[in-house]
Protein backbone atom coordinates (compact mmCIF):
# COMPACT_ATOMS: atom_id res chain seq x y z
CA UNK A 1 0.00 0.00 0.00
CA UNK A 2 1.39 3.34 -0.91
CA UNK A 3 0.44 6.75 0.44
CA UNK A 4 -0.33 9.85 -2.28
CA UNK A 5 -0.54 13.06 -1.14
CA UNK A 6 -2.07 15.83 -3.27
CA UNK A 7 -1.88 19.80 -3.16
CA UNK A 8 -4.09 21.80 -5.15
CA UNK A 9 -4.07 25.64 -5.58
CA UNK A 10 -6.42 28.82 -5.48
CA UNK A 11 -7.26 31.12 -8.22
CA UNK A 12 -7.89 35.02 -8.14
CA UNK A 13 -12.06 33.32 -8.07
CA UNK A 14 -11.50 30.63 -5.40
CA UNK A 15 -15.01 29.69 -3.75
CA UNK A 16 -14.07 28.25 -0.69
CA UNK A 17 -17.55 26.48 -0.04
CA UNK A 18 -18.44 25.53 -3.70
CA UNK A 19 -14.71 23.82 -3.70
CA UNK A 20 -16.03 22.04 -0.75
CA UNK A 21 -18.93 20.91 -1.92
CA UNK A 22 -17.16 19.34 -5.37
CA UNK A 23 -14.35 17.81 -3.79
CA UNK A 24 -16.49 15.89 -1.37
CA UNK A 25 -18.98 15.22 -3.76
CA UNK A 26 -18.60 14.82 -7.23
CA UNK A 27 -14.81 14.56 -7.30
CA UNK A 28 -14.64 12.18 -4.65
CA UNK A 29 -17.05 9.48 -6.22
CA UNK A 30 -15.14 9.96 -9.48
CA UNK A 31 -11.42 9.04 -7.52
CA UNK A 32 -12.82 6.48 -6.10
CA UNK A 33 -14.33 4.82 -9.51
CA UNK A 34 -10.73 5.81 -11.17
CA UNK A 35 -8.35 2.79 -12.35
CA UNK A 36 -6.22 4.09 -9.71
CA UNK A 37 -7.88 1.75 -7.48
CA UNK A 38 -8.14 3.87 -4.23
CA UNK A 39 -8.61 1.83 -1.09
CA UNK A 40 -8.49 4.90 1.30
CA UNK A 41 -9.60 8.26 0.72
CA UNK A 42 -9.53 12.49 2.84
CA UNK A 43 -9.67 15.54 2.12
CA UNK A 44 -8.63 18.50 3.46
CA UNK A 45 -9.98 21.50 2.72
CA UNK A 46 -9.13 25.19 3.46
CA UNK A 47 -12.90 26.54 3.62
CA UNK A 48 -11.53 27.84 7.24
CA UNK A 49 -12.36 31.69 6.17
CA UNK A 50 -15.86 31.61 8.56
CA UNK A 51 -14.85 29.80 11.57
CA UNK A 52 -10.87 30.66 11.60
CA UNK A 53 -10.74 34.69 10.25
CA UNK A 54 -7.90 34.90 11.69
CA UNK A 55 -5.74 31.83 12.08
CA UNK A 56 -2.67 31.58 14.71
CA UNK A 57 -0.50 29.94 11.89
CA UNK A 58 -0.57 31.25 8.63
CA UNK A 59 3.04 30.82 6.85
CA UNK A 60 3.93 30.64 3.46
CA UNK A 61 2.07 29.48 0.74
CA UNK A 62 -0.69 28.55 2.87
CA UNK A 63 -2.82 31.47 1.94
CA UNK A 64 -2.58 29.83 -1.49
CA UNK A 65 -3.45 26.25 -0.77
CA UNK A 66 -7.14 25.13 -1.90
CA UNK A 67 -6.78 21.69 -0.42
CA UNK A 68 -5.10 18.45 -0.17
CA UNK A 69 -5.95 15.09 -1.18
CA UNK A 70 -4.84 11.96 0.90
CA UNK A 71 -5.20 8.63 -1.38
CA UNK A 72 -3.82 5.11 -0.30
CA UNK A 73 -3.27 2.79 -3.63
CA UNK A 74 -1.87 -0.74 -3.78
CA UNK A 75 0.02 0.42 -6.85
CA UNK A 76 1.40 3.74 -7.74
CA UNK A 77 1.40 3.15 -12.19
CA UNK A 78 -2.51 4.24 -12.41
CA UNK A 79 -1.87 7.54 -10.45
CA UNK A 80 -2.39 10.23 -13.94
CA UNK A 81 -6.16 9.59 -12.91
CA UNK A 82 -5.92 10.82 -9.80
CA UNK A 83 -4.26 13.84 -11.25
CA UNK A 84 -6.79 13.83 -14.27
CA UNK A 85 -10.23 13.85 -11.82
CA UNK A 86 -8.33 16.79 -9.25
CA UNK A 87 -7.48 19.05 -12.40
CA UNK A 88 -10.77 20.05 -13.03
CA UNK A 89 -11.52 20.79 -9.37
CA UNK A 90 -13.24 23.94 -8.99
CA UNK A 91 -11.86 26.69 -7.82
CA UNK A 92 -8.21 25.81 -8.95
CA UNK A 93 -5.84 26.78 -11.84
CA UNK A 94 -5.81 22.96 -12.60
CA UNK A 95 -2.31 22.96 -11.17
CA UNK A 96 -2.00 19.23 -8.67
CA UNK A 97 1.30 18.69 -7.01
CA UNK A 98 1.59 14.91 -6.27
CA UNK A 99 4.13 13.21 -3.85
CA UNK A 100 4.60 9.67 -2.82
CA UNK A 101 5.44 10.00 0.61
CA UNK A 102 5.59 7.54 3.71
CA UNK A 103 3.69 7.68 6.88
CA UNK A 104 4.50 7.63 10.74
CA UNK A 105 1.97 8.50 12.98
CA UNK A 106 3.76 9.55 16.52
CA UNK A 107 0.62 10.51 18.06
CA UNK A 108 -2.88 8.91 17.23
CA UNK A 109 -6.28 9.63 17.98
CA UNK A 110 -7.35 7.35 19.92
CA UNK A 111 -11.08 6.57 18.82
CA UNK A 112 -12.65 7.67 16.11
CA UNK A 113 -16.50 7.31 16.84
CA UNK A 114 -17.93 9.42 13.31
CA UNK A 115 -18.87 8.02 9.88
CA UNK A 116 -16.96 8.46 6.70
CA UNK A 117 -18.09 11.57 4.38
CA UNK A 118 -18.81 13.65 7.90
CA UNK A 119 -16.60 16.54 8.91
CA UNK A 120 -13.48 15.63 11.32
CA UNK A 121 -14.17 17.29 14.45
CA UNK A 122 -12.11 19.95 15.40
CA UNK A 123 -9.35 21.64 12.81
CA UNK A 124 -5.96 19.96 11.42
CA UNK A 125 -3.01 22.24 11.15
CA UNK A 126 -1.33 21.20 7.96
CA UNK A 127 2.30 22.19 6.99
CA UNK A 128 5.03 20.93 4.24
CA UNK A 129 8.21 22.30 3.52
CA UNK A 130 11.48 21.24 1.87
CA UNK A 131 14.68 20.00 3.50
CA UNK A 132 17.26 23.28 3.21
CA UNK A 133 20.08 22.29 1.23
CA UNK A 134 22.93 23.21 4.04
CA UNK A 135 21.49 19.70 5.65
CA UNK A 136 22.55 15.98 4.12
CA UNK A 137 19.51 13.88 4.74
CA UNK A 138 20.39 12.01 7.73
CA UNK A 139 21.08 15.74 9.53
CA UNK A 140 17.26 16.43 8.16
CA UNK A 141 15.69 13.35 9.42
CA UNK A 142 17.59 13.53 12.88
CA UNK A 143 16.79 16.92 13.41
CA UNK A 144 13.03 16.05 12.19
CA UNK A 145 11.98 13.29 13.55
CA UNK A 146 14.76 12.78 16.54
CA UNK A 147 14.97 16.31 17.88
CA UNK A 148 11.88 18.39 17.22
CA UNK A 149 9.34 15.29 16.85
CA UNK A 150 9.78 14.45 20.45
CA UNK A 151 9.76 17.87 21.73
CA UNK A 152 6.06 18.85 20.12
CA UNK A 153 3.98 17.21 22.71
CA UNK A 154 5.17 20.40 24.96
CA UNK A 155 4.67 22.86 22.50
CA UNK A 156 1.31 21.61 21.67
CA UNK A 157 -0.30 19.80 24.99
CA UNK A 158 -4.06 19.99 23.47
CA UNK A 159 -2.79 18.17 20.18
CA UNK A 160 -5.44 15.26 19.59
CA UNK A 161 -3.11 13.77 16.42
CA UNK A 162 0.15 13.88 14.67
CA UNK A 163 0.65 12.36 11.21
CA UNK A 164 4.18 13.48 9.80
CA UNK A 165 5.18 12.04 6.07
CA UNK A 166 8.36 12.24 5.08
CA UNK A 167 8.09 12.55 0.80
CA UNK A 168 10.34 9.74 -1.12
CA UNK A 169 9.20 11.04 -4.48
CA UNK A 170 7.80 14.41 -6.05
CA UNK A 171 5.91 12.80 -8.65
CA UNK A 172 4.39 15.72 -11.07
CA UNK A 173 6.88 17.07 -13.10
CA UNK A 174 7.97 21.14 -12.12
CA UNK A 175 6.47 20.33 -8.38
CA UNK A 176 8.58 22.13 -5.59
CA UNK A 177 10.86 19.71 -3.89
CA UNK A 178 8.71 19.28 -0.58
CA UNK A 179 10.16 16.90 2.01
CA UNK A 180 7.83 16.96 4.59
CA UNK A 181 3.97 17.09 4.89
CA UNK A 182 2.56 17.24 8.58
CA UNK A 183 -0.82 17.23 9.69
CA UNK A 184 -2.11 17.74 13.04
CA UNK A 185 -5.46 17.97 14.67
CA UNK A 186 -6.64 19.58 17.58
CA UNK A 187 -10.16 19.35 18.78
CA UNK A 188 -12.77 21.58 19.63
CA UNK A 189 -11.24 24.19 17.27
CA UNK A 190 -10.90 26.89 20.13
CA UNK A 191 -7.65 24.73 21.54
CA UNK A 192 -5.96 26.40 18.15
CA UNK A 193 -7.39 29.84 17.70
CA UNK A 194 -6.85 30.52 21.22
CA UNK A 195 -2.91 30.51 21.62
CA UNK A 196 -2.70 30.26 25.03
CA UNK A 197 -4.31 26.38 24.69
CA UNK A 198 -2.31 26.49 21.05
CA UNK A 199 0.82 26.40 22.89
CA UNK A 200 2.37 25.09 25.97
CA UNK A 201 5.39 26.78 28.39
CA UNK A 202 7.41 29.49 26.73
CA UNK A 203 10.25 26.81 27.57
CA UNK A 204 8.67 24.77 24.87
CA UNK A 205 8.39 27.47 22.68
CA UNK A 206 11.99 28.74 22.86
CA UNK A 207 13.34 25.05 22.37
CA UNK A 208 10.82 24.45 19.59
CA UNK A 209 12.60 28.05 18.12
CA UNK A 210 15.91 27.05 18.73
CA UNK A 211 15.40 23.49 16.79
CA UNK A 212 14.03 24.63 13.77
CA UNK A 213 17.65 25.11 12.33
CA UNK A 214 18.12 21.47 12.47
CA UNK A 215 15.17 20.20 9.79
CA UNK A 216 14.18 23.40 8.67
CA UNK A 217 14.37 27.15 7.46
CA UNK A 218 11.37 29.55 8.81
CA UNK A 219 10.96 31.48 5.56
CA UNK A 220 10.85 28.06 3.42
CA UNK A 221 7.68 26.64 5.99
CA UNK A 222 4.09 26.59 4.72
CA UNK A 223 1.16 25.69 7.14
CA UNK A 224 -2.64 27.05 7.33
CA UNK A 225 -5.66 25.66 9.23
CA UNK A 226 -8.02 23.16 7.26
CA UNK A 227 -10.81 20.73 7.65
CA UNK A 228 -10.63 16.87 6.95
CA UNK A 229 -13.52 14.60 5.75
CA UNK A 230 -12.61 10.90 5.82
CA UNK A 231 -14.06 9.82 2.52
CA UNK A 232 -13.01 6.19 2.73
CA UNK A 233 -11.55 5.28 5.89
Amino acid sequence: MEKLVHLLWRNDTHDEQAHRDQLIGELSVALLSSPAGIAQLEVLTGDTAEAIPRPPLLLGKGPDLASAVVAWVDCIDDRRSILEVLAAALGTTGVVDQYLVTESVPQRFAGRDWPDGVTTPGVTHFSWFPKPDRLTDAEFFHGWHEVHTPSTPALHPLRREYVRDSVARVLTEGSPPVRAVVAERFAPIGDYTDPKRLYGSKEAMEESGTGLALYADFESLNCRPMFQTIIRG
